[in-house]
């Protein structure tokens, strides 16, 4: 008999494990794979560190301020702004509020629309009426060329859907987290926030549940556990994401120099399978091995990637040395983040029933942000239910 068994230790079940022994409870994790963490991973490949996708930490997140060490962490920092890859040029934009004189000439240059400002100032303060994010951005007076060559790809990247049908809910939580903070990513790779959250928890590795019930978990070895609660932190079992989910490919290269000096994600606003390209070695050189820098470019859907053609336009951003570059691997993620149209935000209850609850970024919103906050939910119902009264 166990006092709270979480099924699953992804970055939802460690942070609901996390609440409840800060609260001085005794939870048990269970964990399918070899390792902690669910899409928050990392693989260390010939001295590069190889995050599952690419993927970055908002330090502007609420939930990951209240939760993670962030110095224990050793963040480094991506630059705030993009370069956009448009009309066969790299340019760059930075945030206006960090380097206005830059940010002006970049307007000027035709980057983005000069009247562009005044629509981002307005979706800052939020889209108002739900809506589609495409619907959002053409309400905000955004022009059609700001949209096609930054705001699609960049936010493409994010919500990994190609027609911007993500709820503008979800817009407005991305736009504010992104002007609130930079984005960073730790020394250790990303996989390092999940090491972190799972200090101290009693996890149990290669540990595969079968099927869950209230106060009860059967283990595929035929094991039957018993709890005052249970709590289901991964799909597949009872609790699956009702919209279904976006698919990316993640595709990395090991090169002699960076082809884009300093920390930027580069946004590809002229079409093509890229949509975006970063080099983490810039922001936490860490990443890759001293005197190489670590590519990474993400392809919407989870389809075998083309590298072919992938090599094909890498040579016309950046010329012939991309023959130089070494292929390290290609991570096809079909289950990477909840989809999140129009009527999907919301915060169902986190108890399924009695003894019996759930959590993750499906129940919050997709982020890692939601899954934190999620986990802390399903922690708090617990205490609540079992506080005397």
């Amino acid at each position: 008999m166990h006092d709270v068994i979480v099924v699953g230790a992804g970055a939802a079940g460690l942070a609901c494990a996390q609440t409840l022994m800060k609260a001085g409870r005794a939870p048990v994790v269970l964990e399918r794979s070899d390792t902690v963490g669910g899409r928050v991973r990392t693989d260390v490949v010939d001295g590069f560190l190889l995050d599952h996708g690419f993927q970055v930490l908002p330090l502007a997140y609420p939930e990951a301020r209240a939760m993670l060490d962030y110095e224990r962490l050793d963040l480094g920092e991506f630059a705030r702004g993009a370069i956009i890859r448009a009309d066969g040029r790299f340019r760059r934009l930075a945030d206006p509020r960090q380097a206005p004189v830059r940010s002006l000439r970049a307007l000027a240059g035709g980057v983005v629309g000069v009247r562009d400002g005044a629509a981002v100032m307005k979706l800052l303060r939020g889209s108002g009426e739900e809506t589609t994010t495409a619907e959002a951005l053409r309400r905000a007076g955004v022009s059609r060329t700001t949209v096609e060559r930054f705001f699609a790809p960049f936010l493409r990247g994010i919500f990994l859907e190609e027609r911007l049908t993500t709820s503008s809910r979800f817009l407005d939580f991305v736009l504010k987290a992104f002007a609130d903070g930079p984005a960073a990513l730790p020394r250790g790779g990303m996989g390092s926030i999940a090491s972190q959250l799972a200090d101290g928890l009693d996890v149990r590795t290669g540990t595969a549940a079968a099927t869950v019930g209230p106060n009860a978990v059967s283990l595929e070895t035929g094991e039957q556990l018993r709890a005052e609660a249970v709590v289901v932190a991964t799909s597949g079992i009872v609790d699956e994401p009702v919209h279904g989910w976006n698919g990316v490919t993640c595709v990395y290269y090991d090169a002699p120099r960076t082809p884009i000096p300093g920390p930027w994600l580069v946004v590809n606003g002229e079409g093509g399978l890229i949509n975006n390209l970063s080099v983490p070695s810039e922001a936490a050189p860490s990443y890759a091995p001293a005197g190489r820098a670590l590519v990474s470019l993400s392809i919407l859907g989870a389809g075998e990637p083309d590298l072919d053609a992938v090599v094909r336009q890498l040579r016309g951003w950046f010329g012939s040395g991309v023959a130089e570059w070494r292929h390290l691997r290609s991570y096809r993620i079909p289950r990477a983040l909840p989809s999140y149209p129009v009527g999907g935000f919301g915060q169902p209850p986190v108890r399924l029933a009695s003894g019996l609850y759930a959590c993750g970024d499906h129940r919050e919103h997709p982020s890692l942000n939601g899954a934190l906050a999620s986990g802390r939910r399903a922690a708090e119902a617990i205490l609540a239910d079992s506080a005397p009264v």
